[in-house]
């Protein structure tokens, strides 16, 4: 198991378990008292480690390597998935996929962004942090969405939007800040959930929407906790106080009305039962499809522009 260092002691108890179990299983001894007691004691342990995170620990379930991603949540969820590529202007960015798909027979446009499992694919897709011609490919299949009236179902998962010298000579700030624009106009509905990471302009580049989750252990940030730390404390490793009082956790983002709904995770995290956590997520996109698909394109419109200019009001 690939465990965070919080983890450790529910590892070692998984450990200690499976080890007496093979002692009894060789030897033929009586011990199923033993070690039902100990996993009962795992299971207290487990619910009490995970009913108590901090959102330093929530940041690393988050980024967690073996956490489902985007074309993982679409196998999960979807069905007859064809991929569309480019930006019709400069090249295909594999940090963002997307394509038409349908979800219980219904045809949808699906846009995410896509992590690699291994170093070889996360050099391809660039560890998820999109390019300038990422966000126009975005923006390219919003717009057939609405040419075709479909509803966009929107993955987050990113540190961040790449900062390199070549995606801002091709325009990254103006990448992002056109989708922003132009995703308050999209005349169909837009839903968007963060599966992992939401890392500041790189996430809202695609996730102007309607209807906004968060995933129980994902995060939602306008910085990361090291960047924050790195500009608040010239120190890193205050990465964790940061993560506190960035209040980027799901219940806190919930809380200020950011997000619209915080969607629940099984114990330990997506990764300990994707298959759960895929179910869960599809039955989420039926339910807030459903209600939005009742709006008028005039009323969508308004609402979401509503939404996100009341974002930060005080008083």
């Amino acid at each position: 198991m690939n465990g965070l260092d919080f983890e450790k002691p529910i590892i070692e108890l998984e450990k200690k378990i499976q080890e007496l179990k093979g002692f009894i299983s060789d030897k033929k001894i009586d011990l199923s008292s033993e070690v039902k007691r100990l996993e009962e004691k795992l299971e207290r342990l487990k619910k009490d480690t995970y009913g108590n995170l901090t959102a330093w620990q929530r940041v690393q379930i988050a980024r967690h390597p073996l956490r489902p991603y985007t074309q993982d949540y679409i196998n999960m969820t979807m069905s007859d998935f064809i991929e569309l590529h480019g930006d019709r202007s400069f090249s295909d960015d594999q940090a963002i996929i997307g394509g038409f798909a349908e979800i219980d027979h219904r045809k949808i446009v699906v846009i995410g962004h896509q992590k690699g499992r291994d170093t070889k694919e996360n050099l391809r897709r660039n560890f998820g942090c999109a390019h300038p011609e990422g966000y126009r490919k975005a923006l390219r299949l919003m717009q057939l969405a609405e040419k075709f009236n479909l509803p966009i179902v929107i993955f987050i998962d990113t540190p961040g939007a790449y900062p390199g010298v070549g995606a801002e000579e091709r325009g990254q700030a103006q990448a992002i800040a056109l989708n922003l624009r132009e995703m308050t106009s999209i005349g169909v509905p837009i839903m968007a959930i963060i599966i992992g990471e939401g890392g500041s302009g790189g996430a809202l580049g695609i996730g102007i929407a309607d209807k906004v989750c968060v995933l129980e252990n994902a995060y939602y940030s306008v910085i990361s906790p090291e960047g924050c730390a790195a500009i608040l404390w010239k120190n890193g490793a205050k990465a964790p106080e940061a993560a506190e009082v960035l209040k980027l956790t799901a219940p806190d983002l919930l809380k200020m009305g950011i997000i619209d709904e915080v969607v629940p995770e099984p114990l330990g995290g997506a990764h300990t039962d994707s298959e759960r956590m895929g179910q869960t997520l599809k039955e989420t996109i039926k339910k807030n499809l459903q209600e939005l698909n009742a709006l008028k394109k005039e009323e969508l419109v308004k609402l979401r522009y509503k939404k996100f200019r009341g974002m930060g009001a005080i008083g």
